[in-house]
């Protein structure tokens, strides 16, 4: 059980890689979710397993709903349901995280999709041939001055996905023996969802509702050895019909690479862009460190860290701008040909920061022996850099797209609110490639 955590054996060949990408493990982009891709895995060992709902209101407020079931070593799961809620409006932000009782997965009556314990319940519910197929109703009392529900609703244009088909679509593996690797982390994700309900903070009653995305993750070894940094970023806007556009991407530690153990910083990223309500194009990319992508590339799935500046806060170079890029081949059989958008963001100097939401202490936000495995192992203290902007996000749809209609080039700006998510170092500085 403890070998993928302590494994000290190496590569026969040492230059053998010791790292295994969804995209070299995939044969194509875009792999169908089936009903078992989103249930509960709750697997032991030392494996985190996540689902996270993320909504942005029509008002612009930001609602994050995720549960988590930790797993280490022998020790029983630890299980916690965790709730941001930030108005950019008038700055205030809730936060509670909950370590629950008596969790279930299924509860009676249906599937591993849904879940349930004394503070929280998600039920999943499959409505097949409808405009919305599918269907999560989240329900949480989380103390006496925070309850929640949430319908979540799915369009049968804006499929789930994950990266390549299969039992395995959406793994990446780390260590050189694919047989038994070291690790692994799993994602899928939907792009886009409609959300409606309400909040009660200390007894006022408010309302919620609007687009979102929902993704389930599993690490299947310590946030450490999975990666060195993380950016997430994840835009919606209600222009041209619905237009979403997310992206999640790491880059390895030094230990995992495509050339043996030493040669780490490999960036994966995945994402994908919805117009008009219909999912457009899933993307993926891995790019290695020190090698220059082709501005020509078919597929892209980028993102940039533009002008860092050293922030003597947490002592991390961060960006004062972004760049997120994203081109693959168009999954909308009408419109074929390649679909590519970019998105900038300036999130203003350390100084004089615009959206920052809040800086995290990473460690803080982790279940307590988790925590201790990992400061143990490397005594430093990451942080997470939150952001809510306004955006423009600009989409070139394909040649035919044009050819169909005049009003096409409107789709091509499209103003929306982005939600940035920013590790820029959890444990291995040395192995991060800096993009910028």
């Amino acid at each position: 059980m403890f070998s993928s955590i302590f494994s000290t054996s190496a590569p026969v060949d040492p230059n053998a890689p010791t790292f295994h990408p969804v995209t070299t493990q995939a044969k194509e982009l875009h792999g169908h979710l089936e009903p078992k891709d989103t249930e509960w895995l709750c697997s032991s060992g030392f494996v985190a397993e996540t689902q996270i709902f993320y909504t942005i209101a029509d008002d612009g407020t930001f609602m994050m709903c995720q549960i988590i079931h930790s797993s280490v070593g022998l020790f029983y799961p630890t299980i916690q349901f965790t709730c941001k809620i930030y108005n950019p409006k008038t700055k205030e932000t809730t936060w509670k995280s909950v370590n629950v009782s008596n969790f279930v997965t299924p509860p009676p009556g249906l599937d591993k999709r849904s879940c349930k314990a004394d503070e929280f319940s998600v039920t999943h519910k499959s409505a097949p041939g409808s405009d919305y197929p599918e269907t999560y109703t989240v329900r949480a009392n989380l103390a006496q001055d925070l309850q929640l529900s949430l319908e979540v609703t799915r369009p049968k244009l804006i499929p789930g996905y994950k990266i390549g088909s299969g039992d395995k679509g959406g793994y990446t593996y780390f260590g050189h023996d694919l047989g038994k690797p070291d690790g692994y982390v799993i994602h899928r994700f939907w792009p886009r969802y409609y959300a409606t309900g309400h909040i009660i903070r200390n007894g006022a009653a408010s309302t919620i509702q609007g687009p979102g995305m929902f993704v389930h993750a599993i690490q299947g070894m310590r946030p450490d050895l999975v990666a060195a940094s993380w950016n997430f970023a994840h835009f919606q806007s209600p222009q041209h019909g619905g237009v979403s556009a997310i992206q999640m991407e790491f880059t390895t530690i030094a230990k995992y690479g495509m050339k043996g153990p030493t040669s780490g910083g490999v960036s994966v990223n995945v994402g994908s862009l919805v117009v008009g309500d219909r999912l457009a194009a899933v993307t993926a990319e891995t790019r290695l460190p020190d090698v220059e992508s082709s501005a020509a590339a078919a597929v892209k799935s980028r993102a940039s860290h533009l002008k860092p500046e050293h922030d003597p806060e947490t002592g991390y170079n961060v960006p004062t701008e972004l760049l997120f890029e994203w081109a693959a081949p168009s999954l909308i059989s009408e419109s074929p040909g390649t679909y590519a958008a970019k998105l900038h963001v300036d999130v203003g100097d350390c100084a004089h920061p615009k959206g920052l939401v809040e800086k995290v202490d990473f460690m803080a936000e982790v279940p307590r022996l988790l925590k201790v495995a990992v400061n143990y192992v490397s005594g430093t203290k990451p942080y997470i850099y939150q952001a809510n902007n306004l955006a423009i996000h600009v989409v070139v749809p394909p040649l035919t797209v044009f050819s169909q209609t005049s009003a096409a080039m409107e789709m091509i700006r499209t103003a929306g609110r982005i939600v940035l998510t920013i590790i820029p170092g959890i444990f291995d500085h040395a192995a991060i490639h800096d993009g910028g």
